[in-house]
């Protein structure tokens, strides 16, 4: 079997694509992969380290506004066209499956065009503009809400399959979780992350919230503020007299190699609302408080974050409504509150699907037989 895989610019595309990957390995004994991508995105140094086969294409995406740069992006896509034709040509895959990203479009498309059978995972209830466009030339669509279905007229190709979800957070255990990662088993676990890069409004917002609970014997606090937000979270800390140090339950980090173990101590997180994320909080039935990312195109964070709070297993804070006065109240709230927690944890459960990657590595062999 013999399969191209495109997804890139953010670890939410090209993450999903990695597990996606590992799923039909482990269904099928005999399996190449190519990866298709761009010089300039994300892809471009994970997938190498990953040990998977890597191509790129020259695309780029549309710009918002009607501008002459939009021209010279749909006279290079022409360009892409025809790149990924010569590889799919050489290459000779029994299924193309697009991830999300610009690069995903001429990829997708050619293959499309060639006749070779074609799917696209949408993670976001909100789908974006290059798998809207795909989906009229897409053989399946594998979506990760189910509220996704109505963005593709409720198509005959649309299957609710849930977001893949690495192995890795499935498997993690909260006792060597705990251990690992240095955290008291005897106290609750908040867990908050902006996501890779940091979230510079939660991070503020944090300030107050270690303020109200440094020293505290019952909560501990494990924050993951970015690698560029860092110095400045521990600098603020330290003006307003919390040595992290010696606090006793307050860790932070700029960046956290080891998130299935956190998420595997978690008793409430957090977090940004990009679906991969949520993803794993649901798959492990986490309690969260989400803050959606206000710039997200087509503002899908935010519906990403209805969901859950409509399922009961989220609180919602618009950024623009965030401060440490809120946040300390909303956490305050929570934490303390252990039948609210179960309940949301319960329903944070219940929109877990953490079968789906195995689920969309089946599709993708069925579809792959069917040539």
């Amino acid at each position: 079997m013999r399969i191209i895989v495109s997804g890139g610019g953010t670890g939410g595309h090209i993450y999903p694509a990695i597990t996606l990957i590992k799923a039909i390995k482990s269904l099928r004994n005999s399996c190449e992969i190519l990866y298709i991508g761009t010089n300039e995105g994300l892809e471009a140094d994970i997938i190498p380290k990953e040990g998977l086969p890597f191509a790129t294409i020259e695309v780029r995406g549309l710009a918002r506004e009607i501008s002459l740069k939009n021209v010279a992006t749909v006279l290079k896509t022409f360009g892409s066209l025809w790149q990924s034709r010569r590889l799919i040509s050489q290459f000779k895959p029994d299924v193309v499956i697009g991830t999300g990203g610009y690069v995903c479009g001429p990829v997708l498309l050619a293959a499309s065009l060639m006749g070779i059978p074609t799917m696209i995972q949408e993670q976001n209830v909100v789908p974006g503009i290059t798998n809207r466009i795909l989906a009229k030339f897409v053989d399946k669509i594998a979506v990760g809400y189910a509220d996704a279905a109505k963005h593709f007229n409720r198509s005959a190709k649309v299957v609710f399959t849930g977001n893949p979800i690495r192995p890795e957070v499935l498997s993690a255990l909260r006792e060597e979780g705990m251990s690992k990662l240095g955290l008291d088993p005897k106290k609750k676990t908040i867990l908050i992350s902006g996501g890779s890069r940091g979230a510079r409004s939660i991070n503020t917002a944090m300030i107050q919230v270690h303020k109200h609970y440094a020293g505290n014997k019952n909560i501990q606090l494990l924050h993951v503020t970015g690698k560029n937000e860092y110095n400045d979270i521990v600098g603020n800390l330290m003006q307003i007299g919390i040595d992290t140090a010696t606090a006793g339950n307050i860790i932070i980090k700029p960046y956290l190699y080891d998130m299935p173990n956190a998420l595997a101590a978690t008793d409430l997180a957090i977090f940004r609302a990009g679906a991969i994320g949520l993803a794993e909080l649901t798959s492990l039935g986490i309690p969260s408080i989400l803050i959606p990312y206000p710039y997200a195109a087509e503002n899908h964070q935010e519906f990403n974050a209805r969901v859950m709070e409509h399922q009961g297993a989220a609180v919602v804070i618009k950024d623009n409504e965030l401060n440490g006065e809120k946040l300390t109240k909303v956490v305050d709230g929570l934490i303390f509150d252990n039948e609210r927690l179960k309940v949301m944890a319960k329903a944070s459960k219940s929109l877990g699907r953490p079968d789906a990657a195995e689920q969309i590595a089946r599709m993708a062999i069925l579809l792959s037989n069917s040539r």
